[in-house]
């Protein structure tokens, strides 16, 4: 398990890919670029990308926004959308090697994390093919896309010096 090292969050916040300050305005720039794959992170992101019309290869969730729980009408968008769904554990500040695994599952798939997804952008990038889209919620900005390219996987894998290899004392049943 990847754990961030402790004040390192903030280098996390700024956008790691196109700042949209709209949904409307992110859904058209997807519209033209027709990525291989649109892998979106987070609940309001993901109702909001549904509601539009758009249909995402895989959504990542853990029914929380902005650490409280997400509105009746959120989750029900989100557990609508008829895709296979994978349950993962993923604590706050981690990526486990249940959500890398859950990351390299192939679409369409609805991954719904018990504990944390803020930080599943990272392996989303990582294991999505080139010319995909990942897509993720700014707190109080809007909405960013990522367009993956081999440049952006080496600027993810870089960001992985921010995290710290520690090892579950929990055993699978």
């Amino acid at each position: 398990m990847l754990r961030l090292l402790d004040g390192e969050r903030f280098r996390l916040k700024r956008p790691l890919g196109e700042l949209f300050r709209n949904t409307a305005e992110a859904v058209n720039r997807i519209g033209a670029i027709s990525p291989v794959h649109l892998i979106v992170v987070g609940d309001i992101v993901s109702a909001e990308f549904l509601r539009s019309g758009l249909r995402p290869d895989k959504i990542v969730v853990d029914f929380r926004a902005m650490r409280s729980g997400v509105s009746k009408d959120v989750r029900e968008v989100i557990e609508s959308y008829p895709i296979p769904t994978l349950k993962v554990r993923n604590p706050a500040g981690t990526i486990t090697p249940e959500l890398r695994d859950a990351m390299k599952a192939e679409p369409p798939v609805k991954i719904i994390v018990d504990g944390e997804e803020d930080l599943a952008t990272i392996p989303a990038v990582l294991e999505a093919p080139v010319g995909s889209v990942v897509a993720y919620g700014q707190p109080n900005e809007g909405v960013v896309l990522v367009k993956v390219s081999e440049q952006k996987k080496r600027e993810f894998r870089k960001l992985l010096s921010l995290f710290k290899e520690i090892h579950s004392n929990r055993t699978s049943t």
